[in-house]
C-alpha cells in the first residue's frame, strides 16, 4: 500500500480537502460583522449626534449609507465572486470593510465629520456587497449535495441571529465610546481571515466579462430612488426633486432591466425569476425586509427618547424582539426542511404582522414591560421567515450561478431596507412634527412659531427631551419649559405610524407567500 501511488494522490488529496466546518465558521465570522453593523449603530446613534453635532436627517444618511451601498453592489459582488474566485472576493471584502470600520472609528470632529462617516459607512457596506456573496458561495463549495441544505439553513439562520449582538454590542460598547462600534470588527476580521486559511477554502474562477454598465446602472437607479424617499422629509412630497429622484431611479432600474436582458454576460441573469417559487421567495424577503432592518433602528431611538432610556437599556428592550426571532427561526427551519417553505413563510409573515401591530399599540404607554410579548411575537414572525424564505431562493437557482442568485436575494434584502429606513424616517419625522405643532399651540404658542419650532424640535430629538429643557424667558422657551412628557408621548405616537407601516409590509408579504407553489426542491442544487 505504501507503494501505491493512487493512494498517495488520494492522500495527497484528502491533506488538501478543505475543512468544513472550519470553513462554515470562517464565513460565519466574516459576515457577522455586516449583520452587526446593521444595527449598531442604531443604538449609538444619540451618543455620535451629539459628540458630532449631527442632525437627525445626517444620522440616518449614516445607517442609511450602509445599507444603501449593499444594496447597490451585491448584485456586482455576487458576480465579481464568480469570475475573481469566492476565496478571493471573501478576504478582499473583509479587508475593505475592515479597513473602513477603523476609519469610521477615527472619525474627526467638526465640519467634516459627516461626510466622513457617510463616505466610510459607504466603503463598509462595499466591502460586505463583496464579502457575503463570496461568503456563501465558499460555504456551498465546501459542503456535499446531501448535506448543503443543512448548511445553508444553519448559515442564514445563524446569520440572521448575529443581527441580535448588534444593540447588545452596541449599548456596552457605547458606555465606554461609541467609537468602539466600529472598531471591534479588526478582531472578528482577523479571526474570520484566520480560520479561512485554515480551512484550506478552494479558489474558483469563470473566465467571464464583468458587466460593468450593468453595475453603473443598478447602482445609480437604486441611489436615485432612495434618496428620493430619504430627502422627501425635508425637501417635501410636492417637491419636484423629490418626484424627480424616485421617479428617476424607476426609469434607470427599467433600464437596467432592459440592457440586462439583452447583454450577453448580464450581471443579473433575470430568466431565474421563471421560477414562481424564486419569485415569491423574492418578494416576501423584500417586504418583510423593509421591517427587519429598520425596526432597530426606530425601536432604539424611542426607546432613548419616549422611554428616557440609556443605550444599554434600549439594547435591552431591542432584545425581546431577538428572544422571539431567536426561538422562532430553528422551528422555522425544522418547517423547512419537513414540509418546504411555504409553511414557515406563511406562519412567519401573519405572526409578525400581529406581532407589528400589537406593539404599536402599546407604545405610548411608555412602558418596556407592556411592550415585551408584542416585540417578541413580532421578531418571532421574521424568525420563521428569514432563513425559510431564504434557503428555498438559493436552492431553486438552478442554471445560475450561487455568486449570482445570492447576490439577487440580498440585494433585494438591502435595498428594501433602505427604503424602509427612507420611508419610515419621513413618516416619523413628519408626524413627530404635527403632534409637537399641536402640542406647543395648546401651550399658547402662535401657529406659525409652533410649526417651525416643532420641525426644529422633530429633528433634534434623539436624547432625552424632557432632560434637556430650555432656559430663559421668550414664549418659545416657555412654551417647551415642561413639555417634555408631552413631547415623549407625541413622539411615541408617531412611533405607532412606523410600526403600523411594518404591520402593512408583514400582512403584504402573507399575502404573497399565499402564492408560494408549496413545493420542495428535490433537484440537485447546481455546482459553480
Amino acid at each position: 500500500m505504501a507503494g501505491n501511488p493512487a493512494a498517495v494522490r488520494d492522500g495527497t488529496a484528502a491533506s488538501r480537502a478543505p475543512r468544513r466546518k472550519l470553513a462554515l465558521a470562517a464565513m460565519l465570522f466574516a459576515v457577522s460583522m455586516t449583520f452587526i453593523d446593521q444595527t449598531v449603530v442604531s443604538i449609538a446613534a444619540p451618543n455620535i449626534t451629539a459628540e458630532l453635532g449631527l442632525s437627525a436627517s445626517g444620522m440616518q444618511w449614516v445607517v442609511n449609507a450602509y445599507l444603501l451601498s449593499l444594496a447597490a453592489f451585491f448584485a456586482l459582488g455576487g458576480r465579481l465572486s464568480d469570475i475573481f474566485g469566492h476565496r478571493r472576493t471573501m478576504l478582499t471584502g473583509t479587508l475593505l470593510f475592515v479597513v473602513s470600520s477603523a476609519l469610521c472609528g477615527a472619525v474627526p470632529s467638526g465640519d467634516s465629520a459627516l461626510t466622513w462617516l457617510i463616505v466610510f459607512r459607504a466603503t463598509q457596506g462595499l466591502g460586505a456587497a463583496l464579502m457575503f456573496p463570496a461568503a456563501l458561495a465558499v460555504v456551498i463549495a465546501v459542503f456535499p449535495v446531501e448535506r448543503r441544505g443543512r448548511a445553508l439553513a444553519l448559515f442564514f439562520g445563524l446569520s440572521g441571529a448575529l443581527t441580535a449582538l448588534g444593540p447588545l454590542l452596541g449599548g456596552w460598547l457605547t458606555a465606554w465610546t461609541w467609537r468602539a462600534i466600529f472598531w471591534v470588527n479588526v478582531p472578528v476580521a482577523v479571526v474570520a481571515i484566520v480560520l479561512t486559511v485554515l480551512a484550506r477554502v478552494p479558489g474558483s474562477r469563470r473566465r467571464e466579462r464583468l458587466d460593468v454598465v450593468g453595475a453603473v446602472l443598478v447602482a445609480l437607479g437604486m441611489g436615485l430612488g432612495v434618496l428620493g424617499f430619504q430627502q422627501a422629509s425635508s425637501w417635501g412630497w410636492s417637491s419636484v426633486a423629490t418626484w424627480a429622484c424616485i421617479v428617476g431611479g424607476a426609469v434607470v432600474l427599467v433600464l437596467f432591466h432592459a440592457y440586462e436582458r439583452r447583454t450577453t454576460q448580464p450581471l443579473i441573469n433575470f430568466d431565474v425569476f421563471r421560477d414562481r417559487a424564486f419569485t415569491i421567495d423574492s418578494l416576501v424577503l423584500f417586504f418583510a425586509m423593509l421591517a427587519f432592518v429598520p425596526v432597530f433602528f426606530f425601536a432604539s431611538v424611542y426607546a432613548q427618547v419616549s422611554l428616557s432610556a440609556s443605550p444599554n437599556q434600549a439594547a435591552l428592550f431591542l432584545l425581546y424582539f431577538f428572544v422571539g426571532f431567536g426561538i422562532a427561526s430553528q422551528w422555522g427551519g425544522k418547517i423547512l426542511d419537513k414540509r418546504g417553505a411555504r409553511p414557515a413563510m406563511k406562519i412567519g409573515c401573519a405572526l409578525g404582522a400581529v406581532g407589528f401591530y400589537l406593539w404599536a399599540q402599546k407604545l405610548t404607554d411608555l412602558s418596556m414591560h407592556d411592550q415585551w410579548p408584542y416585540a417578541a411575537m413580532a421578531g418571532a414572525g421574521i424568525g420563521f421567515l428569514l432563513a425559510p424564505a431564504s434557503t428555498d431562493a438559493v436552492n431553486r437557482s438552478v442554471g445560475a450561478s450561487y455568486g449570482e442568485v445570492t447576490g439577487i436575494t440580498q440585494t433585494v434584502r438591502n435595498y428594501a431596507a433602505a427604503i424602509g429606513m427612507a420611508v419610515f424616517s419621513t413618516v416619523l419625522a413628519h408626524v413627530s412634527a404635527n403632534r409637537i405643532t399641536d402640542t406647543l399651540t395648546g401651550r399658547g404658542l402662535p401657529p406659525a412659531e409652533a410649526e417651525a419650532t416643532a420641525g426644529r424640535v422633530a429633528e433634534a430629538v434623539t436624547g432625552h427631551p424632557d432632560g434637556r429643557a430650555p432656559t430663559g424667558d421668550g414664549p418659545i422657551a416657555e412654551a417647551l419649559q415642561g413639555a417634555g412628557d408631552a413631547i415623549r408621548t407625541d413622539f411615541a405616537e408617531a412611533n405607532q405610524w412606523v410600526l403600523y407601516g411594518m404591520a402593512i409590509a408583514l400582512a403584504v408579504a402573507f399575502l404573497f407567500a399565499l402564492a408560494h407553489p408549496g413545493t420542495k426542491v428535490v433537484e440537485k442544487p447546481p455546482e459553480d
